[in-house]
């Protein structure tokens, strides 16, 4: 069984990397669907939609145009998660999302940070490099 360090991990906007990545996530959800009878005593569900959501962090780098800048609230982005890195036969997961909220915050004993969030638009594909 392989194991990696969390900074293997890239993430790419189309084909950028992101900038001074701190750190990502992203999920996979499946929403239930009820199809329970008044007859039944226990509660029954069949399988429903999937959809994906995550976000990363950052430090604020505003000369990375088409990495952190692309990442506008309300744009539709394609977004790459690299959680060994961008090697040659790499597993990555690759996807549609809108970038649904952007933070950036800053403390006087800290540096200026950047967060990201995202829905997905549709599947998250596996695939390799």
């Amino acid at each position: 069984m392989a194991n990696h360090r969390g900074s293997e991990g890239v993430v790419h906007v189309g084909t950028t990397a992101i900038a001074e990545l701190r750190s990502y996530e992203y999920s996979v959800e499946n929403e239930p669907i009820d199809d329970t009878i008044l007859s039944d005593s226990d509660r029954t569900r069949q399988s429903g939609l999937n959809s994906w959501s995550g976000s990363a962090s950052a430090f604020w780098d505003e000369t990375d145009t088409n990495g952190q800048e692309a990442l506008d609230a309300g744009s539709a982005v394609t977004l790459k998660f690299y959680p060994e890195g961008a090697s040659s036969s790499d597993t990555y997961h690759i996807g549609t999302a809108i970038v649904t909220g952007v933070t950036r915050r800053a403390s006087v004993n800290g540096m200026v940070e950047a967060d990201f969030s995202f829905a997905g638009n549709g599947a998250l594909a596996q695939t390799t490099v």
